[in-house]
């Protein structure tokens, strides 16, 4: 399936632009075309994308919520590929239509599993989601402090083995962890099988915190 995925990125870092084609070359994605900015990306498109790959912040200074909802209306999924450390951008992107979160500190498989989600229609997250969190009790997961504490540093792109270590805890411990953090969120009709929907569902409770990554 992978061979049949279009894609694009966005990116003003030439390092990461030259990096993601290296990568679909590898993983035998078709790269459509890559820019800076959103506009220039648009302007060398000849075809529509399955997925373009956007970074949050741009050197031009547009705004992320503006950029998901151009590349919407050209008729493209959108997939958000950054740093991630502004909630504010974040949400933003999110409520405006973005299908997914991968953080540049994940690896590169994951950003692929990513794309082989949303390029088959499955959205991470949706507007409507995050309206019925903020006014729903009901979707609210309580966590406790270590278990938000694990599922920080996981959903950020460290390994059980490299929690384990930060924690002083063992794999099995950090494992269970992070598996009970999935049944709550599960239960409460917000299923969260990897990592991009595990830090999705932290942004959406706003327990993101000012320290992850």
């Amino acid at each position: 399936m992978s061979k049949e995925i279009t894609v694009a990125i966005v990116d003003d870092h030439e390092a990461i632009r030259l990096g993601f084609a290296g990568a679909c070359q590898e993983y035998g994605y078709q790269l459509l075309a890559s820019a800076p900015t959103v506009s220039e990306l648009l302007a060398k498109l000849k075809k529509k994308p399955q997925v373009v790959i956007l970074d949050l912040s741009l050197a031009d200074g547009s705004q992320p919520a503006e950029n998901v909802r151009a590349l919407i209306d050209y008729g493209t999924q959108v997939l958000i590929f950054s740093i991630a450390d502004r909630k504010s951008q974040i949400r933003a992107a999110l409520v405006e239509g973005a299908a997914a979160l991968v953080t540049k500190s994940q690896q590169m498989s994951e950003l692929f599993e990513c794309i082989n989600l949303v390029a088959i229609g499955i959205t991470v997250n949706t507007a409507e989601t995050v309206a019925a969190i903020d006014t729903d009790q009901e979707f609210k997961v309580k966590l406790s402090e270590r278990e938000l504490e694990v599922l920080r540093m996981y959903a950020s792109g460290l390994t059980l083995k490299q929690v384990a270590y930060e924690l002083q805890l063992s794999k099995y411990t950090v494992k269970e962890h992070i598996d009970r953090v999935r049944e709550k969120y599960s239960k409460a009709g917000r299923p969260a099988p990897g990592k991009p929907e595990l830090l999705i569902r932290l942004i959406e409770d706003d327990l993101l915190g000012d320290t992850l990554l």
